[in-house]
């Protein structure tokens, strides 16, 4: 392969990577605090736009053989990682944007390199052919995020949370490494395909590193009974990493576990693990959420709820489930990420997203009321909104797939979620007025807020009123 076409199948992440050294080189002149999320924001979103042209020309190469390719579906996986970090950064400004009266020492460009940094882990996951390449993209993708929960230190458990995502990540880490070690001795491979011929190997080693690798993954995605401490460290991030753990983190693990699954169908042991940690989690991530007396922590849980459902994708037919779960994370990251935008600004991070603050909140805000109320509504799956649709894929798919029981299951699971999502509706809309929340944000930064609103409302309104046209092209 000659130097321009490996230089143009690996242009998405020469743009990120062109961000890095930019912010660095500004971060030595001492300009980088100014320019970092400009920066950032142009260099993701051309690296986006550059993912997707690459996808629908239907671009495919394999400039590192074994290790490293792209293809119209991973191609389309970038597009969708890196699009969903654009409001991220815009949401960020508050927090992380140049020196204001509220933050004359805060962080400078350190938030927006990170954030690259973990960007380029997620692109590279997509595109791996070895488990070599995976683990080297998980880690990139990691180990950002750790300092990201620190970066802005906006509460006393911001440091106890990023210890434990620390352990969390981790372990899971060295999960997935026996996992792959085992698969290595198995059948003498490290490419990704070496994990179906696992599956449906008779081996007993062969089927116990098929399990630790998904479990690895279970970790990531803070399935049950590995979630205990991923709550803690979304509540305890500021609002735009909580967004990008739960988010963009999510995405790249599962698009990830489907390129890893192929089209392998699922049999024993490995169905019943993918069966029942995921309902656990839906049906726990429900239960647990409606006790939680703050938004982000709620959403936390809600969360673990929506990683059960996309896992429950990998029940369905293979042919079935890149499309399910592309459009279900289109849906389920852009309405989070809508919510956690459109979360009226305060000074003390830990009242912020009380559910009792939120009362009367359509009567002070209106617009972010609105915001929040959509995304709530989506994210239970109540029709005509995207979530409805994603949810309706999945469950589809495992019915065609032969297991209607698993599907009434996860169906009945999944109504345990509306209580608490119309419940901050009822917190907003239906209570009198509290007070309003001193703010110490600067107006350009509620301004910044409000632009990743609308870009998420108009994506939002696009998935709604053309699921059809949006389905076609996954």
């Amino acid at each position: 392969m000659n130097a321009p076409g490996f230089f143009l199948a690996m242009l998405p992440e020469h743009l990120v990577l062109l961000g890095m050294v930019l912010l660095l080189v500004l971060d030595v002149l001492g300009r980088g605090r100014n320019a970092a999320l400009p920066l950032a924001l142009a260099c993701t979103g051309a690296a986006a736009l550059v993912a997707l042209v690459l996808a629908v020309q239907g671009y495919s190469a394999a400039p590192f053989a074994g290790h490293f390719s792209v293809n119209p579906a991973t191609l389309l996986a970038k597009a969708l990682v890196l699009a969903l970090a654009l409001p991220v950064l815009l949401m960020s400004r508050g927090d992380f944007g140049p020196a204001t009266a509220a933050h004359e020492t805060g962080p400078g460009s350190e938030f927006a390199l990170l954030l690259l940094s973990s960007l380029y882990g997620a692109c590279l996951m997509q595109s791996a052919d070895s488990f070599l390449t995976l683990f080297l993209g998980l880690e990139i993708l990691s180990i950002p995020v750790y300092t990201l929960v620190l970066l802005a230190y906006r509460r006393p458990q911001s440091a106890e949370a990023a210890l434990k995502y620390l352990v969390l990540g981790g372990t899971a880490s060295a999960t997935f490494l026996m996992g792959v070690s085992l698969i290595y001795g198995a059948t003498g491979s490290m490419a990704i395909a070496a994990f179906t011929q696992a599956l449906g190997s008779g081996s007993t080693m062969a089927q116990a590193a098929a399990v630790l690798v998904v479990v690895s993954f279970f970790m990531k995605a803070a399935v049950v009974p590995f979630h205990a401490w991923a709550p803690d460290a979304y509540e305890a991030a500021s609002v735009p990493v909580t967004g990008f753990m739960a988010v963009i983190v999510k995405a790249a693990a599962l698009l990830a576990v489907v390129r890893l699954f192929g089209s392998a169908k699922l049999s024993t042991p490995m169905f019943e693990l993918v069966a029942v940690l995921p309902l656990l989690s839906i049906v726990w991530g429900n239960l647990a959420a409606m006790r939680q007396p703050s938004l982000r922590r709620m959403l936390a849980y809600s969360s673990i709820a929506h990683a059960g459902y996309l896992f429950y994708a990998l029940l369905g037919a293979p042919e079935g489930r890149l499309q399910a779960v592309t459009f279900y994370l289109l849906a389920y990251g852009v309405l989070n990420l809508l919510a956690f935008a459109a979360l009226p600004p305060a000074d003390d991070d830990g009242q912020r997203d009380r559910l009792e603050h939120l009362k009367g909140l359509f009567h002070r805000s209106p617009f972010a009321a609105l915001m929040i109320g959509i995304a709530m509504l989506s994210l239970a799956g109540i029709p005509p909104f995207p979530g409805f649709v994603g949810k309706f894929l999945i469950f589809k798919n495992v019915i065609a797939a032969g297991h209607p029981g698993w599907a009434v299951l996860g169906l009945v699971g999944s109504y345990l979620g509306i209580y608490f999502y119309l419940r901050v509706i009822q917190f907003m809309f239906m209570s009198p007025d509290t007070r309003a929340l001193p703010t110490g944000d600067t107006a350009t930064a509620r301004r910044w807020a409000g632009v990743a609103s609308g870009a998420c409302l108009a994506a939002t309104l696009a998935v709604a009123v053309f699921p059809g046209w949006v389905l076609s092209r996954l």
